[in-house]
């Protein structure tokens, strides 16, 4: 069973096997129809598509919700059952991410929040696919649809209300995913508040892989989230990002480090602003001015 990262090698050998899934998350915030258009051009053979908007995510409402809510249990079973995902079967997700695995890792924390332990990402992604000359067909492609039975861990995700309680205690960590740019509040060109949650630290998730997109080293990993983590536990950890979809990269390089529990603010910081008596934090937390959003 793989249950963190999968190499190209390895999903060439099960390509075929009828109890493997394949789920293509490429999505582009800038073009959100981009990901479906490139993957009826092409895909890994037996792929099925995954819109991280119609799909991975419940519909967004504007001053209340964040970009990318989660779906409720029932209809992220239901989209889970009509990819032909049950109980013994192995998913994979990929995208084309830079690194990869940013967008495919929300496939991955979902199907674990619901209880389903065999998923992993492709290392490297669509572009490590192609540069091993592995396989590629064309156009829209169904699986047999199957039962899918959610089995929730509600205890992985928190709420705003959890946040706020957390961000206040001196024995958990609110680690924020994002560039260390958008932390800071210097370069916010997505939410229309720049900074982060006060007392969070910048954990930014692309630096979890290498220079080509891939995952780092097992130990490389434990020795940079040991290092943000301090004393605390991973499962006094909390991550959140955006919108609650490359935060997941966290969580998966902390599982495939041999450190899981983390738990995922899967609003995230384009919920958090939703209310103007939410604080809002600037800069670095050793030299941190506070605001609220007008």
């Amino acid at each position: 069973m793989f249950t963190t990262f999968i190499s190209t090698q390895d999903l060439i050998e099960h390509l075929h096997d009828e109890n493997w899934v394949i789920v293509d998350c490429r999505f582009s915030l800038d073009s959100p129809q981009r990901g479906r258009v490139d993957y009826l051009q092409a895909h890994i053979p037996g792929a099925v598509h995954a819109h991280m908007n119609e799909d991975l995510s419940a519909p967004h409402e504007p001053g209340v919700t964040g970009r990318h809510p989660l779906p409720s249990i029932r209809d992220m079973a239901a989209t889970f059952s009509s990819w032909g995902i049950h109980d013994g079967c192995q998913v994979i997700g990929y995208d084309d991410s830079l690194p990869s695995g940013g967008m495919a890792a929300r496939l991955w924390w979902c199907l674990r929040w619901l209880g389903h332990d065999a998923v992993a990402v492709l290392d490297g992604g669509w572009a490590s696919w192609l540069a091993s000359q592995m396989p590629v067909t064309a156009g829209m492609e169904r699986r047999m649809p199957a039962t899918f039975t959610p089995r929730p861990r509600p205890e992985i995700v928190l709420s705003v209300e959890d946040v706020q309680v957390l961000r206040n205690d001196p024995t958990s960590r609110l680690l924020d995913s994002r560039s260390a740019d958008r932390y800071r509040g210097e370069n916010e060109t997505i939410d229309p508040v720049a900074g982060h949650i006060p007392g969070a630290i910048s954990a930014p998730y692309a630096e979890n892989a290498t220079a080509d997109g891939k995952v780092r080293s097992v130990g490389e990993l434990k020795e940079r989230f040991r290092s943000l983590l301090g004393v605390t536990p991973p499962q006094r950890a909390a991550f959140y990002c955006g919108s609650g979809v490359t935060a997941a990269y966290n969580l998966l390089a902390m599982e495939h480090a041999g450190l899981p529990g983390a738990r995922l603010y899967a609003g995230s910081w384009s919920e958090w602003i939703t209310d103007p008596n939410r604080p809002v934090a600037t800069g670095t937390e050793s030299a941190m001015s506070t605001s609220k959003d007008p």
